[in-house]
Formats: C-alpha cells, sequence, structure tokens
C-alpha cells in the first residue's frame, strides 16, 4: 500500500481494518485535492476556480436510510422513536463488506476536528473515495495544525464509500444506500450515497450524543457577535434563514450550522459553512455570494454554463438543494477562533408558509421550551417531489434527523441555561405575509434583518407591544423605520376572516404535534402552546 501525505505513522489506516487498500492520500491540502478531483473528472471548476460537482441521485440527506447500532450502551439512551435500529451482528457483516469493498482501491485519509473548545472537541478521521469528498470536509470541519498530525489518534472514524451498494437482508438497512452508526465504538459507515452533507451531519449526530452527558447543549444554529461581544444564537431548520442572517457584515460570524453551549460560552462545531445557493443573489447575500468566486470552494449540484462556465444560481433542474461549501475564513469578518461567550440572545426562526405568524415576537422562557420542542417551518410547493401546497414541518429541536437522545434532554439543557444567562428569546417568522404561499408574499429580508438589527441591539425593549390572541407572545406594535401594518398578520391580509381559518389549521398542528411532549414537560411549558379558543374569549 501507498501512503504520502502527514499522518500518524503508529496509527493508520490497518488500526481500523483496512488491507490491500491500493493507495492512502494522507491529509492531502487544498490545491492537492482539487487536482486530484479535476484529474478524476470528479467536477469542473467554473469560471471563478470553484470546483462544481453533481451527486447523482442524492441530492440531500437520505434520512430514512440512517441506522443506530442497539447495545446495551445504547439501548436506554437513544431516542428509538426517531432513531432506525441496526443490529450488532448486521453492522459486523456491513464493516466486513465494506471493508473489503475497499481493497484495491485509493482512499483519501482526513483527520479534523469537530468542535472549537479543546476541552469539548471530537478527534475525527474520515476515509472517503472522492477528492472532493476530502475537500468538501476538510472545508467544513476544522483543520489541526500539520505538526498535531503526527499524534493525531481518532474518536470517531467515518469511513464514505459511495460506490458500495448495501443488501438489506446481509445489513438490516433499508436498500442500497445506508449510514451506519455505532455510536459506542465510534464508527459510521456510510455507503450508496455521493451527497457530501452526510459526514458533516454525522459528525454532528455523534456531537449530539457525547456532549449532553458532558453537561454542554449542542445546537443545530447559526452565531455571530456584536462589537461589544453580544452573542446571538440562530436556530432554524434548512430554508429559514440560518446561513444568511447569521451572515451580517456588521457582526462577527461564529458559525452557520453547529455549536455547543458549554460553561464558557458557545462555540463552533465546524470551520466551514455549507450555504444553500439556490436563487443566490449578489444584492441581497453580498457575503455567500462572494465565497462562491473564491478558489476551491465546492458547488453542489450548481448547473453552469457550458460554455462560459458562469453558475445559474437560479437553475434549480438538478435539485432546490443547491449547495456552496467553502471554509469560514472566505467570510471577511468571520471569528478566527471559532468561540464566543454566553448567549445575550436567540432567535427561533421559521418560515412560515400559512401567513400566520408575525414577523418577529418576544418569547418568554416557557414559550421558548415550547417553540424549541415544537421546531416548526413549513415547506412549500415545488421545494420537493409531491409538495404541492404548503405543508407544516415539525423538527423538534429544530434538529431531529442528528438527535439520539430524547427532545427532553435537549430542551431541559436548554431551558437551564437560558435561566441562568438571563437570554432574551424571539422567534422570527422569514416565510410569508399577506396570505398564505400562492397568496401572500415572501417577507422581506430587509424586514427581517431590521426587526433582529432592533432585537439584538436592544431597541424592542423599548417599543410598545401587544399581546398576540392566538399565541400569546408579544409583539411589537411599532418599530422604528418598519412599516406597522406588517406586524400584525391578520392586518395584511385582504380577508380576515380567512386569516382566522388558516391560524385554526396551525393552531390544531401545534397541538397536536406536541401531545407526545406532554408528559415530559411542566405545566407552564404546556401552557404557552396557541389556543384560538383562548383568542375568541
Amino acid at each position: 500500500m501507498k501512503e504520502n501525505g502527514a499522518r500518524n505513522a503508529e496509527f493508520g489506516a490497518e488500526q481500523f481494518g483496512f488491507s490491500g487498500l491500493d493507495e492512502v492520500r494522507w491529509n492531502w491540502t487544498e490545491p492537492q485535492l482539487l487536482e486530484a478531483a479535476a484529474a478524476a473528472n470528479e467536477g469542473q471548476f467554473t469560471s471563478s476556480g470553484a470546483f462544481a460537482v453533481e451527486t447523482g441521485q442524492h441530492t440531500g440527506r437520505s434520512a430514512k436510510d440512517k441506522f443506530v447500532v442497539r447495545d446495551d450502551a445504547t439501548d436506554p439512551v437513544i431516542w428509538w422513536d426517531n432513531n432506525r435500529e441496526m443490529s450488532q451482528p448486521h453492522y459486523d457483516t456491513l464493516r466486513a463488506d465494506m471493508l473489503a469493498h475497499a481493497a484495491g482501491r485509493r482512499l483519501y485519509a482526513q483527520d479534523l476536528y469537530g468542535g472549537a473548545d479543546p476541552k469539548n472537541r471530537l478527534q475525527v478521521r474520515l476515509f472517503v473515495e472522492h477528492a472532493w469528498h476530502a475537500l468538501f470536509i476538510r472545508h467544513l470541519l476544522i483543520r489541526p495544525d500539520r505538526g498535531d498530525l503526527r499524534g493525531f489518534v481518532p474518536q470517531l472514524t467515518i469511513v464514505d464509500l459511495p460506490s458500495f451498494r448495501a443488501d438489506p437482508q446481509r445489513h438490516g438497512c433499508r436498500g442500497e444506500t445506508v449510514i451506519a452508526c455505532d455510536l459506542s465504538r465510534g464508527e459510521i459507515l456510510i455507503g450508496g450515497t455521493s451527497y457530501a452533507g452526510e459526514m458533516k451531519k454525522s459528525v454532528f449526530t455523534v456531537l449530539n450524543y457525547l456532549l449532553p452527558a458532558r453537561g454542554v447543549m449542542p445546537m443545530h444554529c447559526s452565531a455571530n457577535a456584536g462589537d461589544g461581544g453580544d452573542v446571538a444564537v440562530f436556530f432554524g431548520l434548512s430554508g429559514t434563514g440560518k446561513t444568511t442572517l447569521s451572515a451580517d457584515p456588521a457582526r462577527t460570524l461564529i458559525g452557520d450550522d453547529e455549536h455547543g453551549w458549554g460553561s464558557d460560552g458557545i462555540f463552533n462545531f465546524e470551520g466551514g459553512c455549507y450555504a444553500k445557493t439556490i436563487n443566490l443573489s449578489e444584492e441581497a447575500e453580498p457575503q455567500i455570494y462572494a465565497t462562491t468566486k473564491r478558489f476551491g470552494t465546492v458547488l453542489e449540484n450548481v448547473i453552469l454554463d457550458e460554455t462560459s462556465r458562469e453558475p445559474d444560481f437560479n437553475d434549480g433542474r438538478l435539485t432546490e438543494n443547491t449547495r456552496c461549501a467553502y471554509p469560514l475564513h472566505y467570510i471577511d469578518n468571520a471569528s478566527a477562533t471559532g468561540r464566543a461567550g454566553h448567549p445575550a440572545n436567540i432567535v427561533m426562526l421559521t418560515c412560515d408558509a400559512f401567513g400566520v405568524i408575525p414577523p418577529i415576537a418576544k418569547l418568554s422562557p416557557s414559550q421558548a421550551m415550547y417553540h424549541f420542542l415544537s421546531g416548526y417551518t413549513a415547506k412549500v410547493a415545488g421545494t420537493e417531489k409531491g409538495v404541492t401546497e404548503p405543508e407544516a414541518t415539525f423538527s423538534t429541536c429544530f434538529g431531529a434527523p442528528f438527535m439520539p437522545r430524547h427532545p427532553s434532554v435537549y430542551g431541559n439543557l436548554l431551558r437551564d441555561l437560558i435561566a441562568r444567562h438571563g437570554v432574551s428569546c424571539w422567534l422570527v417568522n422569514t416565510g410569508w405575509t399577506g396570505g398564505r404561499y400562492g397568496e401572500g408574499r415572501r417577507m422581506p429580508i430587509s424586514v427581517t434583518r431590521g426587526l433582529l438589527t432592533a432585537a439584538l441591539d436592544g431597541s424592542l425593549r423599548s417599543v410598545p407591544m401587544r399581546t398576540d390572541p392566538v399565541f400569546g407572545f408579544e409583539v411589537p406594535i411599532e418599530v422604528s423605520g418598519i412599516d406597522p401594518a406588517i406586524l400584525d398578520p391578520r392586518s395584511t391580509w385582504a380577508d380576515p376572516a380567512a386569516y382566522d381559518a388558516q391560524a385554526r389549521k396551525l393552531v390544531a398542528m401545534f397541538q397536536a404535534n406536541f401531545d407526545k411532549f406532554d408528559s415530559h414537560v411542566d405545566p407552564e411549558v404546556r401552557a404557552a402552546a396557541p389556543d384560538m379558543q383562548a383568542a375568541a374569549e
């Protein structure tokens, strides 16, 4: 086996069980990986030196193909209602078959950190088939100093072989695609998919499993900080604006997707960003747009002009889930450390396609717990196959697919941290106003940014508020520079009765979704549920 690159010679590929490999390219740098990816025809360069790839049939995560090994350690603590189980024998067979499949192949190995806090970081080793996959994860995780690689011993090992095809009978999975997590061994096996996001979310899943036992809150959120050190955290599902709103030129970006909150404050899990690019424009999102012009940025499933090699971010023929991956330092005002103090504000983002929720609302601690456990947003027509009408999505803790433990574990951690540090909590709707999707209009990003600025700089503390009759939270009546009409969703609808009917539907969905949490929360949180009957009274 040929090996080259900086590595720990005492802890190599054979320690995981590989044998008969043709070559391992250890910790290759960005130029090396780009040259290798181009030579192997894995993608093509854009006019500005970004690297465009296509991921084939999988243009997003395969959530139904993700499994957790059930053993004595995981059995009592995993939220099995949300996580599919795999038996240890099935995993062992899968592991042996993937190792056999790798024989004779060239692999790229990357040794990286998950977590900017040295006390809580995870040492992650990845073995991948594609050079561009190695480049992607090198962008997304934290790169150790070259000298540290010679003593690197992994705590988590990920093997990602897109060319491998799983066998449901042999491996206890659903089809040819599999993401198998052995949390006790610290191993994850990915096969049958070229979608690179599976790797980064696998690291997130493991940190979500490990950190709560240390009293550290793992969060699916972006984060930034003001000049005075005031930290803001943005929870939100895909498409709600987490990346866009945290990339604020007036504030320091800490990270765009995953963070931990421990005794010293918050810390980024990652060293890069993975931003959506569908309909990306320089005018609306200049910082993110600029990264797509940088050398080595990975563009996933973005269509290029055949002649000019210019990306067309409005072309969603491959998927609406087009992405760009780049290192954090491609954002001019990004934090060099990935660490900051305790949050002063928590923002929960929702894209409400029903046009019911106001553009911003102040949450009490109980309301914050309710909406965190609910994790509401909505899909709109065209974003996924089969979605022809707005469709409510409730993803608890704003990240259910990555939560191995019961949501109450994360909810209780967040509640205690909010109380301990006196954090202000806000619900922000980046979705529709003046009607539901197809009838109203998308909330102007200028309005959202203006309201967020007022919340983060403290201006909203002194404005008059009303209590929303349906949701019970406080909503500003007037904010400088914002049309007051947009602050009251009902008044923006041409037919208020139609608003009431839509609100009743959404409230019923909230209540039905929260039934499963009733026995895990105190009466104050249950009382924070929206209530149309109370509004009528």
